[in-house]
Formats: structure tokens, C-alpha cells, sequence
């Protein structure tokens, strides 16, 4: 006869289990869900601009940030900022190179828990051919099943990543630093 306190942490074990929230963990974005934008200054004015195509799928968990991981890719001919001249000079090779660098691409390898619902998400930038280390730090809101909803942004020197060639590299145009703000839903599978 198997006796109780045989059983008990069998119990236990399972309650736990069956009682725990589940979260959805794996999670797609999708062009529309939001805005992945930038902003800069160009002869002492500011112009925002933001990327109308992008996807990517988001692996997190906020039980277990650190093993969380996402891949976003991101169309740079997609890039408007509502200036015809500027939006017509970013796709080519002084600034973008869409032809022979068609995406930038974020590999996120894990997400830092902050404080609250504040993380880092550390990872490698990729653009025009250059890899960097970049940390973006992020506030994530998980309603149920439905969402994952990420606002964030950073600050980039354009020139790191080869953006702005010729008489774009001097700050004398254009400022070296570039604003990129997220702010996107992304989707269960």
C-alpha cells in the first residue's frame, strides 16, 4: 500500500505544475504591428522616419528572460520619412546600399530583467555588412495569449555602421547620432 507520505510530494509536484500561469513563450512581428522608427538632425533641423517593412519571431518568457532570443529583420528600402529628396537618397550607396545590403538584421541572444517590466535586450546589429553589439533597452507587457507589446530605444553613431558615406561622413550635414525607437506588438504563434 503506498503511503501518504509517499504520495505527498508527487502532489505537491503536480499542483505546482498545473497551477502555474502559462505564458506563452514564442512570438511573431509582423509588418503593421507598430512602428520601428528613427530620428535625427539634418542641418540643425530634426526629421523622423520610420521602416514600413520588418518581421521577425521573439522567443520570451519573462519567468526566464535570460533564455529569451529574437531575430528581426528589417527592409531598409522600406525606410520614408516624408521628405521626397531624403527619401529618395536613403536606399542608395552613400547611406543604405539596399542593393547590395537589402536588410538590417537584430539577433537578440537574451533579454536582462531590469526592474518591473524594464529589460535589455542584448544582442548583434547588422548593417550595411557591419556587426555590432548593441543593447536595447525595453519596457515588455504580455497580455495572455494575444501579445507581446515592446517600447524601447537607443542612440547609434550612423558611421559606425558605414551610414552616410562621402561628404555624409562629417557631422556637417547630418548628426552622427541617430535615434531608433520600437514600439511593436508581436503576436502567438
Amino acid at each position: 500500500m503506498t503511503s501518504l507520505r509517499t504520495l505527498l510530494p508527487a502532489f505537491i509536484a503536480g499542483a505546482t505544475l498545473f497551477s502555474a500561469p502559462a505564458m506563452a513563450a514564442d512570438w511573431i512581428l509582423q509588418d503593421g504591428s507598430g512602428v520601428v522608427g528613427f530620428s535625427g538632425t539634418q542641418t540643425g533641423k530634426t526629421f523622423h522616419g520610420h521602416f514600413t517593412r520588418y518581421h521577425g519571431t521573439i522567443s520570451f518568457n519573462p519567468a526566464q528572460p535570460e533564455a529569451g532570443h529574437a531575430k528581426i529583420i528589417i527592409e531598409m528600402a522600406s525606410a520614408v520619412t516624408g521628405d521626397k529628396q531624403r527619401d529618395e537618397a536613403l536606399p542608395g550607396h552613400d547611406w543604405f546600399d539596399v542593393k547590395a545590403f537589402p536588410d538590417a538584421v537584430f539577433d537578440v541572444t537574451t533579454f536582462k530583467h531590469q526592474s518591473g517590466n524594464h529589460y535589455n535586450a542584448e544582442g548583434t546589429l547588422t548593417i550595411k555588412g557591419v556587426s555590432k553589439p548593441v543593447t536595447l533597452p525595453l519596457s515588455i507587457d504580455i497580455a495572455g495569449t494575444s501579445g507581446l507589446h515592446a517600447r524601447g530605444s537607443l542612440q547609434l553613431a550612423r558611421t559606425t555602421f558605414n551610414v552616410g558615406l562621402g561628404p555624409w561622413q562629417s557631422p556637417q550635414w547630418v548628426a552622427l547620432e541617430v535615434n531608433v525607437d520600437v514600439d511593436v506588438t508581436a503576436h502567438d504563434r
